[in-house]
């Protein structure tokens, strides 16, 4: 909350242009359609796991409550760029105060940071099931489950200031223009006169906790996994326990498929192209 009264406060009342997707002509009523269409259904798909979740007397278990977490941040992901997004295909581009922009941004990192931290905790929460279910329901109780869930959500909001904090210390002058669809970190610094190289910085010292490290729990999790699975005899026994971590296997490889494409290779394609 500071952080963003500190945005509100500092950052300049210009407002800039989303010109991303700009150049759609005939097809944006199409695209429009298509993404309200995904809008609808994600909204809908993850409203009604948490109301499943939380009204089920079955589906009490950690990881139905860890699925519960993510289905929030997925909502919370879709309510903040969608929308604009929606906005900027039907009208070929869109306004939006500074300020506004930079908020975005930081509820962006908040879900993206939890989902990423959250999608973590469910892979130690296979890595048990799994590998050690003697051991799982003493191990994997109330008071645990709760820890894990404020240490998936916690570190995002910490991220998130000190990115907060940072933007508001930029002195904002133009250009008002982004070639983009919705607020992300890059455009916004593109947006600022002054040095950027401290927060350049910053955020790949971030990216190690945020990004890099959660993503070697995993992987070291499923390696564990998998060598557990092989040690099953039967074959209905291998095909039951990889079932019951395949779809956290799925969601995994759709989010750091998505953050190699989206940040990776684009970082890598500017590079090429301003060489």
């Amino acid at each position: 909350t500071l952080g963003l009264l500190s945005i509100l406060r500092s950052v300049s009342p210009f407002s800039v242009l989303l010109w991303g997707l700009s150049n759609l002509h005939s097809y944006k009523f199409l695209l429009f359609c298509v993404l309200l269409l995904a809008f609808c259904v994600s909204l809908c798909g993850n409203a009604l796991i948490i109301i499943l979740v939380s009204y089920s007397k079955t589906l009490k278990s950690p990881m139905y409550l860890f699925l519960l977490q993510l289905s929030l941040c997925d909502i919370l992901l879709s309510i903040d760029s969608v929308p604009s997004t929606l906005y900027v295909v039907l009208k070929e581009g869109g306004t939006m105060s500074l300020a506004g922009c930079v908020i975005q941004f930081i509820f962006f990192v908040i879900s993206e940071g939890s989902e990423c931290l959250l999608l973590t905790v469910m892979s130690y929460d296979r890595y048990l099931a799994i590998c050690n279910p003697l051991h799982y329901a003493s191990i994997m109780g109330s008071g645990i489950c709760q820890k894990l869930s404020i240490l998936a959500w916690t570190p995002s909001f910490l991220y998130s200031l000190v990115l907060s904090v940072s933007i508001s210390s930029l002195h904002f002058c133009g250009p008002n223009i982004i070639d983009h669809f919705f607020c992300d970190l890059a455009p916004i610094l593109d947006l600022s006169c002054s040095d950027v190289s401290f927060i350049q910085m910053e955020t790949k010292l971030l990216t190690v906790p945020a990004v890099v490290f959660p993503f070697l729990v995993i992987g070291i999790s499923y390696v564990f996994i998998v060598k557990s699975i092989l040690n099953i005899l039967s074959l209905s026994g291998r095909q039951k326990a990889f079932f019951t971590c395949s779809s956290h296997l799925t969601a995994v490889c759709l989010y750091y498929g998505t953050v190699i494409v989206a940040y990776i290779f684009s970082s890598l394609t500017a590079l090429a192209d301003y060489e």
